[in-house]
């Protein structure tokens, strides 16, 4: 293992809950399975463990994602998506599934993936007040304000 990698420890909760694994190499984001049988009826949610705990080095944090397969075919989403796990969290590593499914029931199996970790390094920054900001492009433009959308037949700005 390169010297630079990012060593996590995990501790297995449940005794056939099973680590973190990528996919494809190159992946951004490693599957996290579930401990526990779920069924969720059109617009239920549920939090489901995964039966890991972690220990994340200092000034990294690890990103609970959706994944789009689950999105894409069964409208299966996280409710607060991406969930944060902080350095310092040593409880267990839960998931809160939402069907968004309006007519069909979503069932869940032990050892079925459910969502997806991204390890991240996070700067935690000296926040400064100040009486007024630096001048930008962009300006006090929110939502929506590039465009790229429409609206009731209406095209926004592109």
């Amino acid at each position: 293992m390169p010297a630079d990698q990012t060593h996590v420890l995990v501790q297995l909760l449940d005794p056939q809950a099973q680590l973190p694994r990528y996919a494809h190499p190159g992946d951004a984001g490693a599957d996290l399975v579930t401990t526990s049988e779920v069924e969720l009826g059109p617009g239920e949610r549920a939090v489901v463990g995964t039966g890991l705990a972690v220990a994340l080095p200092e000034n990294h944090a690890a990103f609970v994602h959706p994944r789009s397969g689950l999105a894409a075919r069964y409208g299966v989403t996280l409710v607060n998506a991406p969930g944060t796990i902080d350095a310092g969290y040593r409880g267990e590593i839960r998931v809160t599934l939402l069907n968004t499914d309006r007519s069909h029931s979503v069932r869940f199996r032990r050892g079925d993936r459910i969502a997806q970790l991204v390890i991240q390094r996070v700067e935690r920054p000296v926040f400064q007040e100040v009486a007024s900001l630096p001048e930008a492009e962009r300006g006090t433009a929110g939502f929506g304000s590039t465009g790229g959308y429409e609206v009731a037949g209406q095209a926004g700005e592109v």
